[in-house]
């Protein structure tokens, strides 16, 4: 693992996040109160540019999106680090009761994204007033689309690797959870960290008739039914245990009436898996079962399978300098290592594709609320604390200020100190 430059005047980043905290409050309950979804994100984009000026950003907006790539030059030179917030919030409801909820119908920041959005902009505070500390230059990727568009994807392709002048060498992304853990504490682990996801729509496509009379006609009904069962016990028979897959059908629609056999059946379900090799193990056993249970039922399918985003897979090295750096921003009883990866998938998958990197989780369930029952992510109750926020911006200032060569002071209370450090 790298080593830590010296410096003279170490700084608890922690204690000068929560000095930012009434404006990081602010600005989050702004975001929320107006969420967009999609690539097309203007109010958001906005609110980032203005939180942003002053600080002596090299800024630019995306073409094909509402991206902003924002470039903080070090004091003196060195590589560039990456730090992504995503932008976009979800189609929901919002169901929380809270003074600044979502003003616009069946839109949310269900997923917490704001929080995101707002630690990014809380780091680049905490960079600035350190900047001559860094040796190299930080990349702020604001980005939309994270929800089912891919707009990591058409961000790089727009140049956001290269905006320092030269591909960056190391990216870090977080991503707040409303259950499960107590604000502040954060947790990642070495390869997979979330899965691939795949979206598949089967049509199953047979000859209608009369109920009473199914002889007469190719029944696309059973044959739907017998492939949605058949394509659980192929994925326990044929993907390795230690390299798991989960195939859901969410949603069969078929027919008008109780005595009437309809032409076609449909369903469509969502594929989750953890490496390449599953993946496209997992995806020729579904198409082969499907086609192979329609033919034994005299009917046929056609199957629309979009792969959507690859799994998340953080780099050794890279978890383990995150893993250390929460440590000594966070205090090290709020920082573990994840036994296992998590099924939910998110396209900055995309940009670990490309450089090496960490996707850090970060606890924001809110105070007098158990962890083990608050509403998940995406729910229309969940509700998000604001006091992540200077969680997310310490953590994330931290992993670019040491990165690029500048050690940390340990949070109060932390075993750790900085010459413990790696």
């Amino acid at each position: 693992m790298r080593g830590l430059a010296p410096h003279d005047t170490p700084m608890s980043l922690l204690h000068e996040a929560r000095d930012l905290a009434p404006a990081l409050t602010a600005l989050r309950h702004t975001l929320h109160r107006e969420p967009e979804l999609g690539l097309d994100l203007p109010l958001t984009q906005a609110k980032i540019l203005a939180a942003l000026d002053g600080l002596g950003l090299e800024i630019r907006t995306g073409t094909a999106l509402s991206s902003v790539t924002a470039v903080l030059r070090g004091g003196r030179p060195g590589p560039a680090v990456l730090l992504r917030g995503d932008m976009d919030a979800l189609p929901v409801q919002e169901d929380t009761g809270l003074p600044y909820a979502s003003v616009l119908d069946g839109r949310m920041h269900a997923c917490g994204h704001d929080l995101h959005v707002t630690g990014l902009v809380g780091a680049a505070r905490l960079l600035a007033a350190h900047r001559e500390e860094l040796a190299g230059d930080v990349v702020l990727m604001f980005q939309p689309g994270e929800e089912g568009q891919g707009g990591a994807q058409i961000m790089i392709d727009e140049g956001v690797l290269d905006a320092a002048g030269e591909r960056v060498v190391a990216a870090y992304a977080l991503h707040v959870i409303s259950t499960g853990a107590p604000t502040g504490f954060a947790a990642t682990r070495p390869g997979p960290m979330l899965a691939a996801s795949d979206a598949v729509e089967v049509t199953v496509r047979g000859r209608g008739g009369h109920g009473s009379s199914p002889h007469s006609a190719a029944d696309p009904v059973p044959a739907m039914c017998a492939m949605v069962t058949a394509l659980q016990t192929a994925v326990t028979r044929e993907i390795d245990v230690f390299d798991p897959a989960v195939v859901t059908v969410g949603r069969i629609e078929a027919g008008t009436a109780a005595n009437v056999i309809p032409e076609t059946a449909r369903f469509a379900a969502t594929v989750r898996t953890f490496s390449d090799a599953s993946h496209a193990r997992v995806r020729a056993a579904f198409e082969r079962t499907v086609h192979g249970v329609a033919a034994a039922h005299g009917v046929t399918a056609d199957i629309d399978y979009v792969e959507q985003y690859p799994p998340t897979v953080n780099d050794a090295d890279e978890a383990a300098f995150a893993l250390e750096t929460a440590r000594q921003v966070l205090g090290a009883d709020h920082v573990f290592e994840a036994p296992k990866p998590m099924a939910g998938a998110e396209d900055f998958s995309f940009v670990l594709r490309n450089v090496p990197g960490a996707f850090v989780g970060l606890g924001a369930c809110p105070p007098g609320t158990d962890p083990a029952t608050a509403p998940m992510n995406h729910s229309p109750q969940a509700v998000y604390d604001d006091d992540a926020l200077p969680h997310a911006a310490a953590l994330l200032a931290g992993l670019a200020l040491r990165r690029l060569g500048s050690p940390l002071a340990p949070e109060a209370g932390s075993p750790l100190t900085a010459s413990t450090a790696e």
